[in-house]
């Protein structure tokens, strides 16, 4: 099956590169080689590759730096999406988009379900939202939007890279511990991509975490304990719990952002792994 993933760099990007399936003809492109954001260029790539399937992986993700570049945010995440959903009924393929918990409040007190109420704190979300709505309406019978978590991988900048320099560089560190969410694998998200494409009759907004939850500061403990028994880190250092009151951002970041995942693992078959078990098969990968 010929499928065109958008965004081919990015953590997910190389992620699905790097699990794809055999059967499928994969073609990824990044952002050097496409800008979503500008119409004719998707439409020119979607014809000539005129995949049966498209993955939109692209995304500005600088959530603080999209507060004083909305319009750029908006161009990638909102623009882009409905270019990608225009290119995608062109040539009559179906069409999956990555999308991010940070629609959400994070007032709730119990995982947000695909159904829930969407209320974005920040720039960043809401130009995901929008992003959101511009496929859905474009393709409401043959597009999906896969909402996401805290997604992190071996490469790039995410918060278990920077965590693991900051342990090497620094004596002790602080880490938020009043925000909850859930650590979720590239990988795990991107084997849930390919168990969506294999639907076939997928459409609508779905949920895909790996399992459980825990605070930043959670997070940070158990990468350090995780990479200092795998040999990654020569020593420890304290981390300390703080508020986000005491780390002051750009963008307001929601307090809760756990998801259901519920209706996916039903619809795909797959159960997730609890998140400190891909933490650490994600460092082993690093090790090596």
């Amino acid at each position: 099956m010929k499928t065109l993933v958008i965004g081919g760099n990015g953590q997910l990007g190389q992620a699905l590169v790097a699990t794809v399936p055999a059967e499928f003809d994969l073609v990824a492109v990044d952002r050097a080689e496409l800008d979503i954001s500008d119409a004719d260029q998707v439409s020119k790539l979607s014809q000539d590759v005129r995949p049966a399937v498209i993955i939109n992986a692209a995304a500005y993700t600088a959530v603080d730096e999209a507060e004083s570049h909305e319009e750029l945010a908006h161009a990638v995440n909102a623009v882009g999406p409905r270019n990608v959903a225009g290119a995608a009924m062109d040539v009559g393929a179906r069409l999956i988009h990555v999308s991010t918990d940070f629609v959400f409040d994070g007032e709730a007190v119990e995982p947000y379900r695909p159904d829930s109420a969407t209320h974005p704190l920040n720039s960043y979300g809401r130009s995901k939202f929008d992003g959101e709505q511009a496929v859905l309406k474009a393709m409401p019978d043959t597009a999906a939007v896969i909402r996401t978590a805290w997604l992190y991988s071996s490469t790039g900048a995410n918060f278990v890279t920077t965590m693991l320099r900051l342990m090497r560089e620094r004596d002790e560190i602080n880490v938020v511990a009043d925000q909850r969410g859930t650590p979720t694998w590239a990988n795990s998200l991107a084997e849930a991509v390919w168990a969506l494409v294999d639907v076939r009759e997928f459409h609508g907004i779905y949920h895909w975490t790996d399992a459980g939850e825990c605070t930043w500061h959670e997070f940070a403990v158990a990468i350090q304990e995780e990479a200092i028994s795998l040999g990654l880190l020569d020593r420890p250092v304290p981390i300390h719990p703080i508020t986000t009151e005491e780390y002051p951002t750009a963008a307001k970041r929601p307090a809760y952002s756990v998801l259901d995942c519920s209706e996916t693992i039903a619809l795909l078959g797959l159960q997730p792994e609890p998140w400190r078990v891909n933490l650490r098969r994600m460092l082993k990968g690093m090790r090596t």
